[in-house]
């Protein structure tokens, strides 16, 4: 059985959830959530700043597979922060080769947090947080 189309696509949905009242368009955030323990940082930051409506997180995975509705969706995004939890810098290497330039970046090894030395605490997500919300 073939799935129901319905009348609005999620980016529909999205982008009415979380637009300013002004039709801008949305802030989307991009964690690297790689398999260790500053990819789970960049991954829980991102959902608390989506939880206090600060910016949505979105599919880094849908940059790099070349999703069109992800790509015209973060193509008209107010604002893009892409976050790497290490030194490989793979989400900021997504973007660069799906042709983004403008983007804010942030990478938690310039931060300190270094790969398999940073277990997941409140405090370092919360550090994460603030340093996103400073960004320009």
């Amino acid at each position: 059985m073939e799935p129901k189309q319905t009348q609005n696509s999620c980016c529909d949905s999205y982008i009415q959830t979380f637009s300013c009242p002004c039709g801008s368009a949305p802030a989307l955030l991009f964690p690297c959530s790689g398999g260790c323990d500053v990819g789970a940082l960049t991954d829980l930051a991102c959902r608390h700043l989506t939880a206090i409506r600060f910016a949505k997180m979105y599919c880094l995975a849908g940059i790099s597979g070349r999703v069109s509705e992800i790509l015209t969706l973060t193509r008209a995004a107010e604002r893009i922060v892409v976050i790497d939890g290490c030194a490989l810098n793979c989400a900021k290497a997504t973007f660069e080769q799906a042709g983004f330039t403008n983007f804010f970046y942030l990478n938690l090894a310039e931060m300190g947090m270094l790969k398999d030395q940073s277990p997941v605490t409140n405090e370092r997500i919360l550090q994460i947080v603030n340093e996103v919300k400073n960004l320009p």
